[in-house]
């Protein structure tokens, strides 16, 4: 591609590069110049426009973003995706429905090294996505690029880079527990809710017990659903704890206990015969981003992390504050730490905004 000034008597087939300002209108740049668009150029009195002239062999934007696009995605319907239609040298690919993204990240670093004009940009790995949310854009930078980059573009996409992988289980049963004085239950089970739903999953049974070890095994052994999460009155401050000891008495293994996520240090991970069990940080009672998202989006949609994965989560596990709770990372005097400061305890109690609800 050959860009920069020409006479505007030699324009006509080439892409405007910039917009022009006519008496009669304008011009839009990326426009392919027609011979009514130069003499327009002409009646303004301008002698040359700075364009884009296409060598043999290149490809326009447009079609180098659709063709990279299909060969990094060949079947979007099985990889849970849509494919929209290219527009100025663009191509995204949108969620099918709600999911987690599962990327192969060598080949989007491989396709990103063949030409600096051809561009992929991704969501993070495992993100969570809604129904229409952007997983990736191809963009072709320049108004076309040589026919041989985008065929080696193609040639190492692969046709499987990207996915999203949608739930595989239905129902999610939740058991809250409780202590004189804590905090309401009512906020925790809304932004519980909120995320279930958000994954396009049911509430199988929301039920509330004492913060004992023996009552919370006794809820596990008869509540309903697919995934089981618990939400302690008291955050989970050990694996001898409440929680994780009443996962073991109901039959069931606690895999991991604490999480290099924050907010979210406090969270559990086990199994209840074939059922996820998460114990969920008290930071899941807000509705702010937090580590108990990312491994209760991945459980339910069949990716669940074994312990090197949640190990992994570090690098970019640092979040950004929670504005509704004090800042525990910047305020705390040395030498007074503990386990996951951010979470633990009980905390003031809500304003009674909702009735309690026993078993739903």
């Amino acid at each position: 591609m050959i860009f920069g000034p020409v006479p505007v008597a030699r324009a006509e087939g080439a892409v405007l590069a910039h917009s022009v300002r006519l008496a009669g209108g304008r011009l839009r740049k990326g426009k392919r110049l027609e011979a009514a668009d130069v003499a327009a150029l002409a009646g303004e009195g301008l002698s040359e426009v700075i364009v884009a002239r296409f060598e043999p062999g290149d490809v326009g934007e447009d079609d180098a973003a659709q063709r990279v696009a299909a060969a990094l995605v060949r079947d979007p319907a099985a990889a849970g995706l849509r494919v929209s239609a290219p527009f100025t040298g663009r191509v995204n690919l949108l969620a099918a429905g709600p999911g987690v993204v599962e990327l192969d990240e060598a080949v989007i670093q491989a396709v990103n090294l063949v030409d600096p004009m051809i561009t992929v940009a991704t969501v993070p790995q495992h993100q969570q996505m809604g129904p229409g949310g952007m997983v990736a854009t191809i963009k072709v930078i320049s108004y076309g690029v040589p026919g041989d980059a985008v065929a080696r573009a193609e040639a190492c996409a692969g046709g499987r880079a990207m996915r999203l992988a949608g739930p595989v289980v239905g129902r999610v049963g939740l058991v809250m527990t409780v202590i004189p004085g804590g905090p309401d239950n009512a906020k925790g089970r809304a932004a519980v809710e909120g995320r279930v739903r958000a994954l396009g999953l049911d509430m199988a049974g929301v039920v509330e017990v004492p913060h004992e070890a023996g009552a919370l095994a006794g809820a596990l052994d008869g509540l309903e659903g697919d995934v089981l999460l618990i939400l302690t009155a008291s955050a989970t401050s050990d694996v001898m704890d409440v929680a994780p000891r009443a996962v073991r008495a109901a039959g069931g293994i606690v895999d991991r206990f604490g999480m290099p996520v924050d907010p979210g240090n406090l969270l559990f991970l086990g199994r209840l015969g074939d059922r996820p069990v998460i114990g969920l940080p008290g930071c899941a009672r807000s509705p702010a981003l937090n580590g108990a998202d990312w491994v209760l989006s991945r459980v339910a949609c069949g990716l669940t992390p074994s312990a090197a994965d949640i190990a992994a989560m570090g690098v970019g596990g640092l979040l950004k504050e929670i504005p509704t709770r004090p800042q525990p990372r910047a305020g705390r005097p040395a030498g007074a730490g503990g386990a996951g400061d951010g979470d633990r305890g009980a905390g003031a109690r809500e304003p009674e905004s909702f009735p309690k609800v026993t078993t739903t």
